[in-house]
């Protein structure tokens, strides 16, 4: 019997058993689309034996697969990932990758546990632990952007994907640190410098480092993260995870503070692919508060699990961005033995050299739509919140800044790197003035019409790329800024044109070892193909692995 058809079986069986879990009959095949999930993380030994699995490794499919089953309940699975973060996060290393921890998080697995007893599941979601980036409204815990002056802000409703993942079942375990107002260093006055778990003395990128240490080390199922520029994508590649940065209205961000609406979007960071697609089928869709997701209108497939498959390389026609490449030889290295595994699971691999002038263009357009829409846009979010006595405009947020010239007796740290992104921004155009207006409607679309256009001539599914060009930097080197390069904006391309892009662990380099990401980045809307491509070769080549300096500990093993 082949695997596929023992899997195959075994999937049968496993629905036969559970019954209950595939509810009312108008929902019958979307529930059975998400459990196709299921179908793909298990393994089984035999019928009768349960396999098993470290937490650290574990897929969401296989941590519901041990809830059903009785093994494992989401009070128990709260209780490990808190330990996790008791033991690198308040000690060990201290990662410095939570701002806040939710005190409810264990009467929430509780109330799930007792749904769940009372036959009623909510999906395939239902009672796993999750991180939250803190520029994401949580209703019942601060939202404080990294902020100091914003430790105590609690927003008057949750955002849209806070709501939606409620909903779902997840337990907001935490809300992760970042990069001040989603920019600049991994640093924040609130949260401390935060490091890479892989190495002690490296960041772990911005703005969503928090989120991608905190997953890299075990900390929850899944987190979410935002990305203007690379913010998702940047975390994923120098953790070791897998991120994906979706398409510009594909899920809302109503109630996220803004860092540049034209570019902002909201994603999720996993350890697995399918993580990814698990998370995303709760996460894409219309949004009162945002809208640009209006575009998404019957672009959303009922099911972005149910393609991912061993075999989605074949026949694949991926173009390999050469241009953003020779920055650090073993990243180099880690990305060419990429391309020989895509090779020989059957894609077609062919080199694309884009204009110098398309490069020069994107290089540019980053600061000069973010910069005039922050200062505009983060006074637009303060006046939404509850509290009087918050700063309520870009220069109430430089004053307050000035203030923290030293460590605080609280904890709070000087972050000189965004205070001068600050002044920067104070000095910028307003949104109202033609540089920005060129930015945004002629810059962007001389990006898009030439990606465009390569994609159409090569037939190409997806371009990939590495990441980041460079290995993730000494945190003590981060504020320094990096002579300007065109070829050193891979990012930004995703965000000017609007496009999805997935990062998936590609490998490590050596001498030190650091992780290294492969971006695979499609048109608008194009999730579903990147996600089956980007599992395919995480099948092909498994290259993450749990950071030394936070190893598993007892009695992490989950029996399913």
């Amino acid at each position: 019997m082949s695997r596929s058809t023992a899997q195959g079986s075994a999937f049968r069986s496993f629905v036969t058993r559970h019954r209950s879990l595939v509810i009312p009959r108008r929902r019958r095949s979307l529930v059975l689309g998400h459990w196709s999930l299921v179908l793909l993380a298990l393994t089984f030994a035999s019928a009768s034996r349960a396999a098993s699995v470290a937490l650290t490794d574990a897929t969401a499919a296989q941590l519901q697969a041990a809830l059903t089953a009785g093994t494992l309940t989401s009070e128990k699975l709260t209780s490990l990932f808190l330990a996790r973060i008791t033991a690198y996060e308040k000690s060990g290393p201290k990662l410095h990758a939570i701002i806040t921890l939710n005190p409810k998080a264990l009467d929430e697995a509780r109330a799930l546990d007792a749904e769940r007893k009372a036959g009623k599941i909510r999906g395939p979601l239902h009672g796993l632990p999750i991180l939250l980036k803190d520029n994401i409204d949580t209703a019942d815990l601060p939202t404080s952007g990294g902020f100091y002056a914003l430790r105590d802000s609690i927003p008057a409703q949750d955002a849209e994907q806070t709501r939606r993942l409620r909903a779902a079942g997840c337990i907001i375990l935490a809300k992760t640190n970042l990069s001040e107002f989603a920019s600049g260093a991994a640093i924040s006055t609130l949260g401390g410098q935060m490091l890479n778990p892989h190495a002690l003395d490296r960041s772990p990128s911005g703005s969503s480092g928090g989120t991608g240490a905190g997953i890299a080390a075990g900390f929850a199922v899944f987190g979410l993260g935002t990305d203007t520029g690379g913010s998702i994508r940047g975390p994923s590649s120098v953790n070791g995870i897998a991120g994906l940065k979706p398409t510009l209205g594909l899920n809302g961000r109503g109630g996220i503070i803004p860092l540049s609406l034209a570019l902002d979007t909201v994603g999720p960071m996993a350890r697995h692919v399918a993580d990814l697609a698990a998370a995303l089928n709760v996460m894409a869709g219309p949004d009162p508060r945002d809208s640009a997701t209006a575009a998404n209108a019957g672009r959303i497939p009922a099911d972005y699990t149910a393609g991912l498959s061993p075999d989605s390389l074949r026949g694949a026609r991926l173009g390999l961005l050469r241009d953003f490449m020779k920055q650090d030889a073993g990243v180099d290295a880690v990305v060419e033995s990429a391309v020989a595994i895509l090779r020989a699971k059957g894609a077609t691999v062919i080199d694309v050299k884009l204009p110098t002038f398309v490069l020069g263009v994107n290089s540019g357009l980053y600061l000069a739509i973010r910069d005039p829409e922050f200062k505009t846009q983060v006074e637009d979010y303060l006046a939404t919140l509850p509290r009087k006595d918050l700063p309520k405009t870009h220069e109430d947020i430089i004053a307050l800044s000035k203030k923290i010239t030293e460590p605080t007796p609280e904890g709070w740290v000087p972050n000189k790197n965004r205070l001068s992104f600050y002044e920067r921004e104070k000095k910028a155009v307003t949104v109202r003035d033609q540089p920005y207006l060129s930015a945004l409607h002629d810059g962007r679309k001389i990006v898009f019409d030439s990606l465009t256009w390569y994609l159409a001539k090569d037939q190409l599914d997806a371009f990939i790329v590495p990441t980041s060009s460079r290995p993730p930097r000494p945190f003590k080197d981060e504020g320094t800024t990096l002579p300007h390069s065109i070829y050193g904006s891979t990012s930004i391309l995703a965000n000017v044109t609007g496009w999805p892009d997935l990062i998936v662990p590609a490998g490590f380099t050596s001498d030190p070892a650091l992780p290294v990401g492969l971006s695979f980045i499609g048109p608008a809307f194009s999730e579903a193909r990147l996600l089956a491509l980007g599992f395919a070769f995480e099948q092909a080549h498994p290259a993450r692995a749990l950071p030394v300096s936070t190893p598993s500990l007892p009695g992490e093993t989950i029996e399913y």
